[in-house]
């Protein structure tokens, strides 16, 4: 069906965090499909080596090293009245490439996947603009938690990444979000219509993630996965160990959270030892841990987009409680598929109330599984692209 060019913000392999589980799969789909073209970025010499693991997918590929500072993108960025998100991602190398391939070889598609991005993507050429979410809007929810000067950075931050959002979509033949929730709050930003902004939803590995027998006789495990580094998680990991844990181990004394995932912050690993908590920092795989769990969080408090975190163990069985915000874009049942609660009472409520109800917890783990195999395969949530791409 053609030539396609590929531009991520990041490798998009291994498929091991949020971010490189939708850009892989949709790469892999689209190679099966397509002569695929890759250029991406590399936050490290790791993502410089994982790239490796994509070249039977792809024709040519064009890995860049970002070595530009947070602080020296911010700078520039005010110079230059732009956003710091996309400034962090301009650089010659990647402009050069893309220009060159462009030139050589018979392009007939671009997928631009994440905003950053869109700044490679030409205007004589049709592309098709994966937002994944609405990052601007992140901004937002940092700038009402921030104190200043941080509040006024966050703030600027949302104004100009918007404004180049909806530039770029208003280039873009079809702009994709994660999730009609994220979808139609664009929509309602930007004033376009559901033509111009639709939902290309994620999906889960149903066989990699599989229920796996739990192991009995072992002190309760709760466990939150995730990029330890990221603020969200951050946030919403210290905030589950301070507050909720010491409630949790008033009515199961012996009861241990898991904090599990690489990069972990300072302010984590000072928690490490407290109220159960534990932090594992970098596995190689999480499931394993999350076999083990008795019950997963995911408290986060700033989320956007479907959470990979929540998909994931529920495709393992395993009994989730979930904030609003980890909740919202995840078509599942409440009470049934999963437990929602708002706020650190609440979600030491529910967990221990699944700590002590085994057949209950069980019963939302089964209906899970249940639940992510009827609606989330890759395949299926894939398909609607294939005719975009032919429309285009």
């Amino acid at each position: 069906m053609g030539d396609l060019l590929f531009l991520a913000h990041r490798v998009p392999y291994p498929p091991d965090r949020g971010d490189k589980i939708r850009s892989y799969n949709i790469l892999k789909h689209l190679a099966e499909r397509h002569r695929v073209h890759l250029a991406a970025f590399a936050d490290d010499e790791a993502d410089e080596r994982a790239a490796e693991g994509l070249k039977p997918l792809v024709a040519k590929m064009h890995i860049e090293r970002r070595t530009r500072s947070r602080g020296t993108a911010a700078m520039l960025a005010l110079a230059t009245h732009k956003s710091v998100s996309v400034t962090a991602f301009a650089h010659p190398g990647m402009a050069g490439f893309v220009d060159r391939l462009l030139a050589d070889e018979p392009i007939e598609h671009l997928y631009v996947f994440s905003s950053q991005m869109a700044q490679y993507a030409p205007d004589d050429r049709p592309f098709v603009m994966d937002f994944v979410d609405m990052d601007s809007e992140k901004f937002v929810a940092y700038g009402r938690a921030a104190k200043p000067p941080m509040r006024w950075m966050w703030q600027r931050e949302a104004r100009r990444l918007f404004h180049f959002e909806r530039e770029t979509a208003r280039r873009a033949v079809v702009s994709l979000f994660v999730s009609e929730a994220e979808a139609a709050l664009f929509r309602a930003r930007t004033k376009l219509g559901e033509e111009a902004v639709q939902v290309l939803e994620n999906g889960i590995d149903l066989d990699g993630y599989r229920p796996a027998p739990h192991p009995t006789g072992q002190a309760p495990l709760i466990v939150l996965t995730g990029q330890m580094d990221y603020p969200p998680n951050i946030e919403a990991a210290a905030s589950f160990a301070r507050e909720a844990m010491p409630m949790i181990r008033a009515r199961a004394p012996e009861a241990r959270f898991a904090i599990v995932g690489r990069k972990p912050d300072a302010s984590l690993m000072a928690l490490a030892g407290r109220h159960g908590v534990e932090v594992t920092g970098e596995v190689a795989d999480v499931r394993p841990w999350l076999a083990q769990a008795d019950v997963v969080v995911a408290p986060l408090r700033i989320a956007r987009g479907i959470q990979n975190k929540v998909l994931e163990a529920m495709a393992m069985g395993r009994p989730v409680v979930a904030s609003p915000q980890a909740f919202e874009g995840i078509d599942a049942d409440p009470g049934r598929d999963l437990i929602v609660a708002d706020g650190p009472q609440a979600e030491a409520e529910a967990v221990a109330a699944l700590l002590s109800d085994r057949i209950r917890a069980e019963a939302i783990g089964t209906a899970a599984r249940a639940r992510v195999e009827a609606r989330y395969a890759w395949d299926a949530r894939l398909a609607p692209l294939d005719a975009m791409l032919e429309h285009i």
